[in-house]
């Protein structure tokens, strides 16, 4: 293959900058270059300031559908099933009210909610912990607020774990290509569209970016019949900011200041038509 004296003196001089920089040096430059990507997006790809979901508990009406929405989620990003709680990884998952909301829960609440399993994943939070104490920016934030992990360049240090206070990341202490005793693979049925992790890597929930740059929503917001709602949170005549408005939610330990972008609705009420108290 052919090189002309442009593409060669383009590559000999990243080099350069890669051996007198070291890895700092080297950040800059994929940095720069995530920049230039976002910059120059996929015309069809849906955009946002600031990406946000609303979880409108009250449409849940059973378990089953709830299940449906994991499901459909850890199907399609080929999310490992190792067969037991010690090595689960999850994208999504449940919980109930008083682990979910610590802090928020009371004694006079009723039992429905406080045995309800609420959906959990990723907050792509506004102040991420995770992001800055991941040494080699595997974890990064996008310009839309998406809070990114690369797992290819991901280290398995596990910082980011420590870091995050939603327990929104999984590690996988096992390779999750491999088989079960019984020689059945982890990943159950393979989407050939997305990668496979390896052992020593971390993973979460990333708001399915993969869809979003082709101009479709998450495949649990999708799954979900409109009990999840996906939009920007910055523009005042999005779906989300409309909901927000009138209804009341809550969202995941709020006094530590990360600024969660998952939002709860957790009551029926619709305030906007709340009568003013003279």
């Amino acid at each position: 293959m052919s090189m002309n004296r442009r593409e060669f003196l383009k590559i000999a001089g990243i080099s350069t900058v890669i051996g007198l920089g070291g890895t700092a040096a080297f950040n800059k430059i994929r940095e720069s270059a995530l920049e230039a990507a976002q910059i120059a997006p996929n015309t069809s790809a849906l955009t946002a300031k600031q990406w946000a979901m609303v979880i409108d508990m009250d449409k849940f009406k059973s378990e089953e559908t709830i299940k449906k929405v994991a499901d459909v989620c850890h199907r399609i990003h080929n999310v490992p099933d190792f067969g037991n709680p010690k090595d689960e990884v999850k994208w999504i998952w449940t919980e109930k009210y008083g682990n979910a909301f610590p802090g928020q829960e009371h004694k006079y609440m009723s039992e429905e909610m406080m045995h309800k399993p609420f959906l959990l994943l990723c907050n792509h939070c506004t102040n991420p912990a995770c992001v800055r104490v991941c040494p080699t920016k595997a974890t990064f934030k996008r310009k839309d607020g998406i809070v990114m992990h690369d797992m290819h360049r991901c280290i398995g240090c596990r910082f980011c774990m420590a870091a995050c206070p939603f327990g929104a990341r999984s590690f996988n202490y096992r390779d999750p290509r491999g088989k079960d005793a019984n020689g059945r693979p982890f990943i159950k049925e393979e989407n050939k569209e997305y990668p496979t992790r390896m052992i020593g890597v971390v993973e979460k929930c990333t708001f399915c970016v993969e869809r979003i740059e082709k101009g479709l929503k998450p495949a649990c917001v999708e799954e979900s019949k409109g009990a999840l709602i996906f939009g920007d949170l910055d523009d005042p005549n999005s779906e989300v900011r409309k909901i927000l408005k009138t209804r009341y939610a809550i969202r995941r330990k709020p006094e530590l200041g990360t600024e969660p972008n998952i939002y709860y609705i957790i009551g029926g009420n619709d305030y906007a038509v709340v009568p003013e108290i003279r």
